[in-house]
């Protein structure tokens, strides 16, 4: 099972449909609020490289980035591989070149 780190505030619409969708594939996350203490916002601000935006998830210690692009792993049928729940999909290789090329992680 991966692990999957989750940083997150008060109030936040986009956090809320991240925690759903990870609970409807019934995978455990760690949750980390900010604003609960200066080590957990340094550590924000160290491994996103002081991004603005939340949510930022990390699965097996790779920034994943937002709510958008975690809708983006899932559409391309690549999340449930990355949480541990699949086989590696067959992605062929002229999109994963064009991925490549294009800068889209997905």
């Amino acid at each position: 099972m991966a692990k999957i780190e989750l940083y997150t505030n008060r109030g936040c619409g986009a956090c809320v449909n991240a925690k759903r969708l990870f609970d409807s594939k019934k995978v455990e996350y760690e949750e980390k609020r900010l604003g609960s203490s200066r080590r957990i916002d340094a550590e924000f601000r160290i491994r996103t490289n002081g991004s603005k935006t939340i949510p930022q998830i990390f699965i097996n210690n790779e920034w994943i980035g937002g709510f958008e692009e975690l809708q983006k792993y899932e559409s391309a049928d690549e999340l449930d591989w990355r949480l541990g729940l699949s086989e590696r999909p067959h992605v062929p290789f002229l999109t994963r070149l064009f991925r490549k090329m294009t800068g889209k992680i997905y």
